[in-house]
């Protein structure tokens, strides 16, 4: 659960987490119950609620089940045009972004818009079409923006020169040797619910792969490209993106990766329909990348 992962937090963090999350647009009234307030609230329900504040946990539960949930980050302003560079237009909804992902791709030399693309194609979303920040897969450890499996953001904390590394020593979470200490583990999982921590790792994480996928020799330099192939390293590990380049995913390893996508029943369909599990879900996962996966969307024209 969400909560369990905030407890880890120290009190000043955890009220810095919940305070980024948690400037949206909703009811004043939930805000006003929150706060132990009785100004403005009608019922009798709603007074005995703001006379006992809700706990931290629960608003975050609260929020992350909220329609209305619209991250409005430090500094930018609720209406989405104002104050927007031309730079990534097809942001949207998710315009308040736009600072967090032009300071991470400027920090890794990582392109603004194949970043937009992968958290894209990453995130899940709103009925308003936001970015959820604090979404989780019920499949899987993957979640936040990102969609970081557990150990991968764990592995990216450990990296030294990531933006994740270098926020985990600051906050002394990191053995000298560079381990994760045990007591900090739940915190820095909980890390990944902050907009601007799944947002730099993403870039770091993206930057470092296509790195590699182009020592490998199976990455080209236009922009469609290193999409795919960063998108297909963020999703499925590094190694399993080049056996997916190359020679395929194992018929096991596909059917467990399709089951977390789409659900047991559903990748059995696809599996009888396919004839195998490595092209059930080859066919899968490039016809996502092909609908998702678009970098082209958030450039200007």
């Amino acid at each position: 659960m969400i909560s369990s992962e905030l407890a880890g937090l120290a009190p000043a963090e955890r009220a810095d987490l919940i305070y980024r999350l948690a400037r949206t647009d909703l009811d004043s009234r939930l805000w006003e119950a929150a706060l132990g307030r009785a100004a403005g609230l009608a019922t009798t329900t709603e007074l005995k609620a703001a006379a006992s504040p809700l706990r931290l946990e629960a608003l975050v539960e609260a929020l992350s089940t909220d329609d209305r949930l619209a991250p409005r980050l430090a500094g930018a302003s609720s209406d989405p045009t104002v104050g927007r560079s031309p730079d990534l237009p097809g942001l949207g909804a998710n315009a308040a972004y736009q600072p967090l992902l032009e300071q991470a791709a400027k920090r890794t030399g990582f392109d603004p818009a194949l970043l937009a693309a992968i958290i894209d194609a990453e995130a899940a979303k709103t009925g308003g079409g936001q970015w959820d920040p604090v979404s989780r897969n019920p499949r899987s450890t993957a979640a936040g923006l990102g969609q970081f499996l557990a150990g991968t953001w764990l592995g990216e904390a450990r990296r030294p020169g990531s933006w994740l590394f270098e926020t985990a020593r600051s906050r002394d979470w990191l053995t000298p040797a560079g381990a994760v200490r045990p007591e900090a583990r739940e915190a820095l999982l909980a890390l990944r619910f902050d907009p601007r921590a799944s947002i730099e790792a993403v870039a770091d994480h993206a930057a470092s792969n296509l790195r590699r996928l182009r020592a490998q020799g199976v990455c080209s330099d236009d922009l469609p490209a290193q999409a795919r192939a960063a998108y297909l390293a963020h999703h499925l590990g590094l190694g399993d993106a080049l056996r997916f380049l190359g020679r395929g995913i194992d018929e096991g390893r596909a059917g467990r990766l399709l089951a977390a996508q789409v659900g047991a029943a559903a990748a059995g369909r696809r599996i009888a329909a396919a004839g195998s599990a490595a092209e059930a879900h080859r066919d899968w996962l490039l016809a996502y990348v092909d609908r998702r996966v678009r970098p082209t969307r958030f450039l200007s024209a």
